[in-house]
């Protein structure tokens, strides 16, 4: 069974990997290795983000086709297997981009960054350890940013990421029936706000103008769920805090020195809002 670009393309969530290159990005600014080698490295993390989707997809078949029957696998536009063997050959493709971006020391951190992906896809994703094994995914994939320096270094970088995907994630759970609990929108709100604010700590005012753009455009949609949070102001917020990845990673890698570039990486933000209306991210 073939499916078209355009159904693989929903399946991997392809709009949302323009989220990804920044993570790398980040890393490798705050580790002082920003160069050729981090493009590789990141078209690496564009892999395994992709395999995770569609892993993601295949161990979420049965569930899909009760509450989400639209998407391809319970629509009958991609069987399983394909679905599985996309997973599979992306990851595999991960690595070897991996391995011959970085060497040695990149497979160090891209395999158990693909370990972790399909960890949490088939094992704990819908457990309480679910928001943490996302969490420990994105970190991973700035630490593969900074495996060529010192990854010490990236550290604040990742913790960043780490705390915003976490949040994120914990959203990303109500997308189907809402969030009954109003201190979860507030405690995803919190953690926006003090994201923001470490971020552009002593960052320079190009890192100061992206934490705050991330905080408008991310904030906006998680302050409406703390008055309205039916499914669909849900999806809305998590396709935010998305799309508004980018604007933090910008601003991280702003923050580690490279303005320019940071504003670069930025640039993905809007371009993923535009991309997500013909593609969900979610």
């Amino acid at each position: 069974m073939k499916a078209p670009l355009r159904t693989l393309a929903e399946l991997v969530r392809a709009p949302a990997a323009l989220s990804v290159p920044g993570d790398v990005i980040a890393g490798a600014a705050a580790a002082g290795t920003l160069g050729r080698r981090s493009a590789g490295l990141a078209a690496a993390s564009v892999c395994l983000y992709w395999a995770g989707m569609a892993a993601n997809d295949w161990a979420d078949k049965d569930l899909d086709a009760v509450e989400r029957p639209e998407r391809p696998i319970p629509s009958g536009r991609v069987s399983p297997p394909v679905a599985l063997g996309v997973a599979g050959w992306l990851t595999a493709a991960g690595l070897v981009l991996a391995g011959r971006a970085g060497g040695p020391r990149a497979l160090a951190v891209a395999v158990p960054l693909a370990a972790a992906v399909w960890t949490y896809d088939l094992q704990l994703k819908n457990t309480a350890a679910g928001p943490l094994g996302m969490a420990a995914c994105r970190a991973l994939d700035v630490l593969l940013g900074a495996s060529a320096g010192d990854p010490v270094r990236a550290l604040p970088a990742a913790a960043t990421i780490a705390a915003h995907t976490f949040a994120l994630t914990v959203t990303s759970r109500h997308e189907v029936a809402g969030c009954p609990n109003a201190w979860q929108p507030a405690l995803a709100l919190a953690t926006t706000t003090a994201v923001t604010g470490t971020t552009s700590l002593s960052g320079g005012p190009v890192a100061a103008v992206l934490a705050g753009r991330y905080a408008a455009t991310y904030g906006r949609a998680q302050s409406v769920l703390l008055r309205d949070a039916r499914p669909s102001r849900v999806r809305a917020a998590v396709g935010a805090g998305i799309t508004a990845l980018p604007t933090l990673q910008g601003a991280l890698t702003a923050r580690a020195g490279n303005p320019l570039v940071g504003l670069v990486v930025a640039a993905a933000a809007p371009l993923g809002r535009l991309l997500a209306r013909r593609v969900s991210p979610t």
